[in-house]
Protein backbone atom coordinates (compact mmCIF):
# COMPACT_ATOMS: atom_id res chain seq x y z
CA UNK A 1 0.00 0.00 0.00
CA UNK A 2 1.64 3.61 -0.87
CA UNK A 3 1.46 6.11 1.01
CA UNK A 4 -1.04 7.98 -0.02
CA UNK A 5 -3.40 5.06 0.27
CA UNK A 6 -3.14 4.75 3.75
CA UNK A 7 -3.14 8.52 4.43
CA UNK A 8 -6.51 8.43 2.31
CA UNK A 9 -7.32 5.43 4.63
CA UNK A 10 -6.91 6.41 7.93
CA UNK A 11 -8.82 9.91 6.85
CA UNK A 12 -11.38 8.33 6.02
CA UNK A 13 -11.48 5.92 9.22
CA UNK A 14 -10.90 9.29 11.31
CA UNK A 15 -14.18 10.78 9.83
CA UNK A 16 -16.22 7.92 9.47
CA UNK A 17 -15.28 5.63 12.19
CA UNK A 18 -15.14 7.75 15.63
CA UNK A 19 -18.56 5.72 16.89
CA UNK A 20 -15.98 2.78 17.57
CA UNK A 21 -14.54 2.02 20.64
CA UNK A 22 -10.87 0.72 21.06
CA UNK A 23 -12.77 -2.37 23.80
CA UNK A 24 -15.27 -3.03 21.03
CA UNK A 25 -14.77 -6.30 19.15
CA UNK A 26 -16.22 -7.44 15.22
CA UNK A 27 -16.13 -10.86 17.26
CA UNK A 28 -19.80 -13.08 16.51
CA UNK A 29 -22.35 -13.43 14.60
CA UNK A 30 -23.48 -11.03 11.85
CA UNK A 31 -26.74 -10.88 9.94
CA UNK A 32 -25.12 -9.57 6.33
CA UNK A 33 -27.40 -6.87 4.67
CA UNK A 34 -26.99 -6.69 0.48
CA UNK A 35 -25.97 -2.86 0.06
CA UNK A 36 -27.98 -2.64 -3.34
CA UNK A 37 -31.21 -4.63 -1.93
CA UNK A 38 -31.48 -4.07 2.02
CA UNK A 39 -32.16 -7.38 2.34
CA UNK A 40 -30.64 -9.89 4.87
CA UNK A 41 -28.35 -12.72 2.60
CA UNK A 42 -26.65 -14.58 5.76
CA UNK A 43 -24.55 -14.92 8.66
CA UNK A 44 -21.00 -14.58 8.88
CA UNK A 45 -19.17 -15.60 12.06
CA UNK A 46 -16.31 -13.07 12.53
CA UNK A 47 -13.52 -15.22 14.59
CA UNK A 48 -10.11 -14.06 15.68
CA UNK A 49 -7.06 -16.30 15.27
CA UNK A 50 -3.32 -15.88 15.53
CA UNK A 51 -3.63 -11.95 15.92
CA UNK A 52 -5.85 -11.77 12.71
CA UNK A 53 -9.61 -11.60 12.22
CA UNK A 54 -11.64 -13.82 9.93
CA UNK A 55 -15.30 -14.54 8.56
CA UNK A 56 -17.17 -17.69 7.85
CA UNK A 57 -20.85 -18.38 6.65
CA UNK A 58 -22.69 -20.36 8.88
CA UNK A 59 -26.00 -19.71 7.98
CA UNK A 60 -27.45 -18.77 4.56
CA UNK A 61 -30.94 -17.14 4.57
CA UNK A 62 -32.09 -16.42 0.84
CA UNK A 63 -30.65 -19.08 -1.17
CA UNK A 64 -30.32 -22.80 -1.15
CA UNK A 65 -28.33 -24.24 2.14
CA UNK A 66 -26.26 -25.93 0.26
CA UNK A 67 -25.55 -23.50 -2.90
CA UNK A 68 -22.10 -24.27 -4.46
CA UNK A 69 -19.47 -21.21 -5.18
CA UNK A 70 -19.61 -21.58 -9.31
CA UNK A 71 -17.03 -18.50 -9.66
CA UNK A 72 -15.08 -18.26 -6.02
CA UNK A 73 -11.63 -18.50 -7.21
CA UNK A 74 -8.95 -21.08 -6.95
CA UNK A 75 -9.92 -23.54 -4.15
CA UNK A 76 -13.08 -22.39 -3.63
CA UNK A 77 -14.59 -22.91 -6.60
CA UNK A 78 -17.13 -25.62 -6.56
CA UNK A 79 -17.03 -25.41 -2.67
CA UNK A 80 -20.42 -24.97 -0.31
CA UNK A 81 -20.86 -21.36 0.41
CA UNK A 82 -21.88 -22.81 3.88
CA UNK A 83 -19.16 -22.60 6.20
CA UNK A 84 -16.96 -21.09 3.58
CA UNK A 85 -14.26 -18.24 5.05
CA UNK A 86 -14.86 -15.30 3.12
CA UNK A 87 -13.35 -12.56 5.18
CA UNK A 88 -9.56 -12.94 5.79
CA UNK A 89 -6.55 -11.52 7.25
CA UNK A 90 -8.02 -8.56 8.55
CA UNK A 91 -5.57 -6.74 10.97
CA UNK A 92 -6.57 -4.56 14.55
CA UNK A 93 -6.09 -0.91 14.94
CA UNK A 94 -7.41 1.40 17.65
CA UNK A 95 -10.89 1.22 16.41
CA UNK A 96 -11.04 -0.18 12.89
CA UNK A 97 -9.52 -3.75 11.46
CA UNK A 98 -8.60 -3.48 8.19
CA UNK A 99 -5.49 -4.74 5.49
CA UNK A 100 -7.71 -8.08 5.16
CA UNK A 101 -9.61 -9.20 1.89
CA UNK A 102 -13.58 -10.10 1.36
CA UNK A 103 -15.16 -12.16 -1.17
CA UNK A 104 -18.77 -12.10 -2.49
CA UNK A 105 -19.49 -15.62 -3.20
CA UNK A 106 -22.03 -14.83 -5.50
CA UNK A 107 -19.99 -13.41 -8.21
CA UNK A 108 -16.05 -14.64 -6.81
CA UNK A 109 -14.87 -11.12 -6.40
CA UNK A 110 -12.15 -10.15 -3.80
CA UNK A 111 -12.29 -6.91 -2.49
CA UNK A 112 -10.24 -5.26 -0.01
CA UNK A 113 -11.40 -4.88 3.27
CA UNK A 114 -12.57 -2.29 6.32
CA UNK A 115 -14.69 -3.29 9.25
CA UNK A 116 -15.60 -0.70 12.22
CA UNK A 117 -18.50 -0.62 14.66
CA UNK A 118 -21.09 1.99 14.89
CA UNK A 119 -22.03 1.24 18.32
CA UNK A 120 -22.06 -2.43 19.67
CA UNK A 121 -24.62 -4.18 17.56
CA UNK A 122 -23.98 -2.40 13.85
CA UNK A 123 -20.63 -3.40 11.81
CA UNK A 124 -19.08 -0.97 8.48
CA UNK A 125 -18.05 -3.32 6.26
CA UNK A 126 -16.33 -1.57 3.32
CA UNK A 127 -15.57 -3.68 0.32
CA UNK A 128 -13.09 -1.85 -2.27
CA UNK A 129 -10.39 -1.65 -5.31
CA UNK A 130 -7.15 0.19 -4.62
CA UNK A 131 -8.15 3.24 -2.29
CA UNK A 132 -11.46 3.08 0.55
CA UNK A 133 -12.89 6.00 -0.91
CA UNK A 134 -13.76 3.96 -4.46
CA UNK A 135 -15.42 0.86 -2.54
CA UNK A 136 -18.85 -0.01 -1.51
CA UNK A 137 -20.02 -0.17 2.45
CA UNK A 138 -22.21 -2.38 4.00
CA UNK A 139 -24.03 -2.73 7.21
CA UNK A 140 -24.31 -5.93 9.21
CA UNK A 141 -25.67 -6.38 12.33
CA UNK A 142 -25.14 -8.83 15.59
CA UNK A 143 -27.06 -11.07 15.71
CA UNK A 144 -28.51 -11.57 19.61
Amino acid sequence: MTSKDLLLTLAFFLLFGAGATAQSSPVGIWKTIDDQTGEAKSHVEIYQKDGRYYGKVVRLLQSDPEAICEKCPGDKQGQPVLGMEVLWNLQAYQDYWSYGQIMDPENGKTYKCSLWLEGNDRLKVRGYIGISMLGRTQDWHRVK
